[in-house]
């Protein structure tokens, strides 16, 4: 019975409270009053805003969008500039197994990249990568650009060539199927066939064939993985990798291989049916491939 008392009461105080003729208008205008601070808190704040930059000098202001732009110049430049990577979809899992035969290289480099073929030594113009368990893999675009070449050779298998930025080509051969053509666009990723065997690398087992070409002339494609296509122009104005190669013939199988003796580039595949239609009996002159003025390298094939 108290407590409903006591409701009784304060809602009576309440009603009586709501009767008082000045009840409203101090509402009003106390809510007037807090927009009124608010207004000029908000007014005051953006003075003092203007007034700092007023007080900063132009050439600050500029130089400071200067350096914005440049910035967002940078950021773009660099998603465009791709770096060149090894042609496959796992590098962890590649090996390369015979390297580009370059002349500042040590004499162990230079024979791992030399390939035997018809008891003779030719200099390899690339890198022959392959999985470390002999398996085949996807071999992948090492950077982006178009499709400028599909081509079937009896000695290099099916070939791929790429034209990308500033002249330079990367070319795939050895590969046991393909899944490009001629003219078509290559994101750098992008599958174009799987690694196969071929008859002039036959010691290297199921691998893809590298080349990295610069206006046609040949660079060691271990020194730009990782790297954009500025590094190779920039190297392509020093030289090339193969400047300076000697002319002397090919060793016989029994010789030590030796810069000396390489031949500068591989058979043509001209010359693997001239060999087929010599008759086995003939001179040890005869057995053996073409002298290096009938050689050609990949780039310079005639199916």
């Amino acid at each position: 019975m108290r407590e409903e008392g006591k409701k009784s009461v304060t809602k009576l105080k309440f009603k009586r409270l709501m009767r008082k003729k000045w009840l409203y208008p101090a509402l009003y205008l106390s809510v007037a009053a807090l927009v009124l601070v608010g207004v000029f808190w908000y007014q005051q704040s953006a003075k003092n805003t203007g007034d700092q930059v007023a007080e900063q000098p132009e050439s600050e202001v500029q130089n400071e969008f200067t350096t914005l732009d440049k910035e967002q110049d940078s950021v773009a430049v660099m998603e465009q500039d791709e770096n060149l990577q090894m042609p496959v979809s796992d590098e962890k899992a590649a090996s390369i197994v015979t390297k580009f035969y370059d002349y500042n290289a040590s004499e162990e480099d230079q024979e791992s990249a030399l390939v035997l073929y018809n008891n003779k030594y030719y200099q390899s113009q690339g890198v022959d990568i392959t999985r470390q368990d002999g398996e085949s893999f996807e071999v992948t675009a090492a950077m982006s650009g178009k499709v400028t070449e599909v081509k079937e050779d009896p000695l290099y298998g099916n070939v791929i060539e790429i034209t990308h930025d500033e002249d330079v080509t990367t070319v795939y051969a050895s590969l046991n199927d393909v899944q490009v053509q001629a003219g078509s666009e290559v994101a750098q990723g992008d599958v174009l066939g799987s690694a196969g065997q071929n008859s002039f690398g036959q010691a290297s087992g199921v691998h893809v064939h590298f080349e990295v070409r610069k206006d046609g002339q040949p660079f060691n494609p271990e020194s730009f993985f990782g790297q954009p296509l500025s590094q190779i122009n920039k190297k392509a104005e020093e030289g090339s990798d193969t400047e300076g190669a000697p002319e002397d013939d090919a060793t016989d199988e029994n010789q030590a291989p030796s810069q000396d003796q390489a031949d500068e580039s591989g058979p043509s595949a001209d010359d693997i049916q001239n060999n087929t239609d010599e008759d086995p009996s003939g001179s040890e002159d005869e057995e053996q491939a073409p002298d290096e003025e009938s050689a050609s390298s990949i780039s310079t094939i005639q199916t």
